[in-house]
């Protein structure tokens, strides 16, 4: 009876997440009648790769607001309608508050008085413009690590605002009639010089003529000039009258130019169709997103557990996180089919593809130990590594094209993996051993013990695992580098990060192997590597340091300087007796999970 109550709740659980999941497929609803799923799908060149237009306006929205859609006059703006406003209700957009600003000193120089709304629209800072043109230009003269507080906050909002200008330029000059007079006046001498003027503003090339190369798509201005050549590509008519049809607020008109442009793009190139299609439904699923929740629902049930029908409520949790752990997978495997390359590319898929790794080894952990324990780790280590991909999309599309040193898929797929897999297992164990010290001083006694050495025998064999995959990874860089630059091993801050983690966990084996460290010491030390990896994966990718940085981020020194504090943190609770605070803690002697060594050790 107790196994099949188990059964039910797994399967339940995992069965209503799925649909759940299922859900966020379904396609929007037409806004005010607008078929903007249609316009989404419309396939463009941006950022040196075809991508659907849905993806544009998210990115676009993403950097400019830090959101995806928004609240405006008691309506929700997805990002496909707000895209379709700057393109061709550009007087409209200027009055959505699509830009956030959190800068005192930049609020101060708009005479604006700081309060709780961080959102702005165009129209207020249209007044400011040349100022915010000329203190981002100043700042932007400087190194990133080198800007103050201000510096970096007015290049940033200069650089939306550049973006932003160019959208709304990028189909049809704004303050003109449209794309429909530009076609209709082609032959006049004013039109050349708008059509220049397109040409230089224009953020994506919407228009696909027959080739493969990225030399086959035009920006509007170069369609235009095609057609007064007397070479007119359908699609350009066909966002011509979506553009007239918007403003007029003629929904079927609309609807049938987008379809009629989709139609013509997939009739020069007919795969273009399908690959943008694909990825419109991974945008809309969010499989990262997703994922999160399922993870924060799967460490809720573990937490009920621990007081309230363990039966039930454990093997629901565990089912919470295998669900989550698929819809993750799902993300990771169709990122790889869209990108054509192996999951880690970049900071931002490194960092799903972290949690991707603790997640499975949470969940063969807990299908061996049966603990709940690995389940609570495993969610916890998922969801954290999801929260820090979110923060990491605000710099734009996380599918863009390859640095020329990284273009390798066959280096990508073994020894970016091979490593990315060693900092997973690093990380789970440094989770495991946060859990411990949780669990050591907020139950009563310490725990039980059987728990107690389960735990410990899941640290341990992570560290093992992670110090295989670490030492291949290790190697199979040294021997890339030798490729790529002539040489095996150079002490890059890289990969002195990387033979770190190789040799703090051989130092954890050997320390407990020869005594010098127990239960308690091996937690403290796995913790530690938490520090060791975080050092060398985002210490060196995000501050400017050495051949393998790809990007100084100046709130990722404060960010890894508080998550280096916090380790150093529980590390010294993992070192204190258990519940230390009670009366006669520290009269107590050792752990009864943990005698004392013997003399010499």
């Amino acid at each position: 009876m107790k196994t099949k109550a188990t059964r039910l709740a797994f399967w339940g659980a995992a069965i209503l997440a799925l649909v759940g999941a299922a859900v966020m497929l379904v396609p929007q609803g037409k806004v005010r009648g607008f078929d903007v799923d249609t316009f989404g799908h419309l396939p463009v060149l941006e950022g040196g790769r075809v991508k659907p237009v849905d993806t544009v306006a998210r990115n676009a929205l993403l950097m400019i607001r830090s959101q995806q859609e928004f609240r405006h006059e008691g309506k929700t703006v997805v990002a496909d309608e707000w895209l379709l406003d700057v393109l061709f209700r550009p007087e409209v957009a200027d009055q959505q508050k699509a830009f956030v600003i959190n800068d005192p000193d930049v609020l101060g120089m708009m005479g604006v008085q700081q309060s709780a709304d961080r959102y702005f629209s165009f129209k207020v800072l249209q007044p400011h413009l040349d100022e915010i043109q000329r203190q981002g230009e100043a700042a932007q003269m400087k190194e990133a690590k080198e800007r103050s507080r201000f510096e970096g906050a007015i290049a940033n909002l200069y650089e939306r605002v550049y973006l932003y200008v160019r959208l709304k330029n990028t189909v049809q000059l704004e303050q003109t009639p449209g794309l429909a007079f530009e076609l209709a006046s082609l032959g006049t001498p004013s039109s050349a010089q708008r059509r220049a003027v397109i040409s230089q503003a224009a953020y994506f090339r919407p228009f696909v003529t027959a080739g493969t190369t990225n030399e086959a798509w035009r920006n509007a201005g170069e369609a235009l000039d095609d057609a007064a050549r007397g070479r007119q590509n359908p699609q350009l008519g066909a966002w011509a009258r979506m553009s007239v049809a918007y403003r007029a607020g003629d929904a079927a008109s609309f609807n049938q130019a987008a379809h009629d442009a989709l139609a013509a793009a997939g009739a020069v190139q007919a795969d273009l169709v399908a690959q943008t299609g694909h990825e419109l439904v991974f945008n809309r699923a969010q499989p990262f997103y997703v994922g999160m929740v399922l993870y924060v629902l799967a460490l809720l049930a573990v937490f009920v557990s621990w007081i309230w029908k363990p039966g039930w409520t454990r093997p629901a949790g565990y089912g919470f996180l295998v669900a989550g752990a698929l819809v993750h997978t799902a993300g990771l495997v169709s990122r790889v089919i869209l990108q054509g390359r192996p999951p880690v590319t970049n900071l931002y898929s490194s960092a799903v593809f972290v949690g991707w790794g603790a997640v499975i080894l949470g969940v063969i952990l807990e299908r061996m130990y049966r603990k709940g324990f690995g389940t609570a780790v495993a969610a916890a280590a998922g969801f954290a590594s999801l929260i820090v991909a979110h923060h990491l999309t605000g710099d734009g599309d996380t599918m863009e094209m390859m640095r020329a040193v990284l273009d390798s898929n066959f280096w990508l797929g073994t020894h970016v993996v091979t490593i990315t897999i060693g900092y997973s297992g690093t990380f789970l164990a440094g989770a495991l051993a946060i859990g411990w010290t949780i669990r050591r001083h907020l139950s009563r006694g310490g725990g039980d013990e059987a728990t107690s050495k389960a735990i410990m025998g899941m640290t341990y064999g992570v560290i093992c695992f992670a110090l295989f995959f670490s030492f291949i990874g290790t190697v199979l860089g040294g021997i890339w580098a030798d490729q790529s630059w002539g040489r095996f091993w150079g002490w890059d801050p890289k990969e002195n990060g990387a033979l770190l983690i190789v040799l703090w966990n051989a130092i954890i084996l050997h320390a407990r192997w020869g005594g010098y460290v127990r239960e308690r010491g091996i937690m403290a030390m796995a913790i530690f590597g938490n520090i060791i990896t975080s050092l060398s994966w985002f210490g060196v990718n995000m501050l400017g340091v050495g051949l393998h940085s790809y990007g100084f981020m100046d709130k990722a020194f404060w960010a890894l300087a508080g998550f280096i504090a916090s380790q150093l943190l529980i590390m010294a609770f993992t070192l204190l007796p258990p519940q230390f605070w009670r009366a006669g803690a520290f009269s107590g002697g050792a752990s009864k999970h943990e005698p004392e060594p013997a003399p010499g050790k």
